[in-house]
């Protein structure tokens, strides 16, 4: 079981449909309110993630966490946004 955050950081984590999704580089918390917001994954895996391009895991996305961190749900291919220039 976690008893801290910083326990997160080099877990690795796995879509709903058992795809290694990337590892974890920081988490994301909201001081305010002393909650975890997401986890941060700056080289998430390319045939899953548009160039490979960094991402943030919202928490609450999380299934399970125990020797991996397990998603209840993530898009199956995720795109980087367009430019509006």
């Amino acid at each position: 079981m976690l008893t801290e955050v910083s326990e997160f950081t080099g877990m690795k984590v796995y879509s709903d449909k058992g795809k290694f999704v990337g590892t974890v580089d920081d988490v994301i918390v909201d001081l305010d309110r002393q909650t975890v917001h997401g986890l941060y994954i700056e080289n998430p895996n390319p045939s899953l993630i548009e160039n490979g391009a960094a991402i943030s895991i919202p928490y609450r996305w999380i299934k399970a966490i125990g020797e991996i961190i397990l998603l209840k749900r993530f898009p199956s291919f995720v795109k980087e946004p367009e430019d509006k220039d």
